[in-house]
């Protein structure tokens, strides 16, 4: 009777599965062995409904914290620097962007929608992206990019369905690179571990060896504490950002982990939405292009300068609650002034170093009127203040009148 050959071929497949061992690559830091082609999320709350009538007067929160005439000064603010933004498409309708996209330069890789046209953004998450960094001013708004000299390439790669991929984002970054993008923001993640030899890891490296900067979101599944990688943030060169609030720490939504390199503001984001007018919203979405903003003055400034060098600029100069780096805002939280005007002291090193001594975050004072506010609540807020102090005056004077009562009482004979 013959016997089945299910072990024959033993010998055989270790010899084959050793040659391929010895000849597979090995894996980069910050790289998984795990392939390869996975979607990708956008890191944004997608909250904001468009077009608006809304235009916010006042300087928002995370502006209002940097002294702007200070930080443009000595550069062109970002003029003739090239930031591509990878994301749903940036709406050049938005009069704040018109002026600023080069819409010749993008590109679209999504077969639905209008097809062809990288101004045509359907979700408004990348125009909110693209504005955080390149807004020209605007009478009537405080709202600006913190480099609005720059211009945006536009890629449509990806909407809200997460049509996009990891190997549609390597055409993108590829296509920004061939473009002559200095800095590239990356609004969207995955928490797929990527192989070293998937096409986005590839591509990034390319782009860090033709001297871009490469700037993503750490993406916002942090509410559970727990920490964990997401691409492309962690892959090695990367600069990841986490989101901080009001406050100077990490917000809560905001994805720790070791990879992160810095935090800036992610929470009540103002910022361009299609078709005119802006939004706020909430996401390391928005606080990946509030540092890319950095990266553009950097790059004005020093051209010269390696990505590593302009990343550990960045993270050396930001805000920080400890002595070195924490999984929760990296290296500190962003300090856009200090990264962009502190004086040189030559070259920066390719990473960042411990403080000698901790240099605490602490929130600088922000105008009272908040967002949030409209002139009917802090009406209502103001008459409460009045009453509460209305009610310490009658305490105060009725306890000086007990008082004066008791002392007349023990002077009588």
């Amino acid at each position: 009777m013959q016997q089945p050959l299910t072990k024959a071929p033993t010998l055989a497949a270790a010899v084959l599965l050793t040659a391929l061992s010895t000849c597979a690559p090995s894996v980069p830091s910050g790289y998984s062995a795990v392939d390869t082609r996975e979607p990708l999320r956008l890191a944004g709350s997608g909250s904001c409904t468009f077009p608006s009538e809304q235009q916010f007067k006042a300087r928002p929160w995370p502006l209002q914290r940097v002294l702007l005439d200070e930080l443009w000064q000595g550069t062109r603010k970002g003029k003739g620097v090239r930031v591509a933004v990878i994301d749903t498409g940036v709406d050049d309708d938005n009069p704040q962007l018109t002026d600023a996209v080069d819409k010749a330069a993008g590109l679209d890789l999504l077969t639905k929608g209008k097809g062809g046209d990288p101004t045509h953004d359907e979700v408004g998450h990348g125009t909110k992206v693209a504005g955080i960094i390149a807004a020209r001013p605007a009478e009537g708004t405080g709202f600006v990019g913190l480099a609005p000299g720059a211009t945006v390439i536009p890629v449509r790669q990806n909407d809200a369905d997460s049509s996009g991929d990891s190997d549609s984002m390597a055409a993108a970054i590829r296509h920004a690179v061939a473009k002559g993008a200095d800095v590239v923001n990356i609004s969207q993640d995955t928490t797929k571990p990527l192989a070293a030899t998937s096409e986005l890891a590839e591509a990034v490296r390319e782009a860090l060896a033709q001297g871009v900067v490469v700037v993503a979101s750490a993406g916002n599944d942090g509410l559970d504490g727990k920490t964990k990688d997401t691409y492309p943030a962690a892959f090695e060169g990367v600069l990841a950002v986490a989101s901080s609030d009001r406050n100077n720490e990490r917000a809560a939504f905001s994805q720790p982990g070791d990879f992160v390199g810095v935090a800036a503001p992610g929470v009540d984001i103002v910022s361009t939405v299609p078709g005119g007018g802006q939004c706020t919203d909430s996401g390391t979405s928005f606080s990946a292009p509030f540092v890319a903003g950095v990266a553009v003055l950097l790059k004005e400034k020093y051209p010269d300068w390696t990505p590593a060098q302009i990343v550990t600029r960045i993270e050396q100069t930001a805000e920080r609650s400890v002595n070195g780096h924490d999984d929760f805002v990296g290296w500190g939280v962003v300090d856009p002034v200090r990264a962009v005007q502190e004086a040189d002291s030559g070259r920066p090193p390719s990473s960042p170093t411990p403080d000698p001594g901790v240099r605490s975050a602490e929130a600088p004072d922000v105008a009272p009127f908040s967002l949030a506010e409209t002139p009917e609540e802090r009406d209502r807020r103001y008459a409460v203040y009045g009453l509460s102090v209305g009610a310490v005056l009658v305490v105060l004077i009725s306890g000086t009148g007990v008082v004066l009562r008791d002392l007349r009482r023990r002077r009588r004979p």
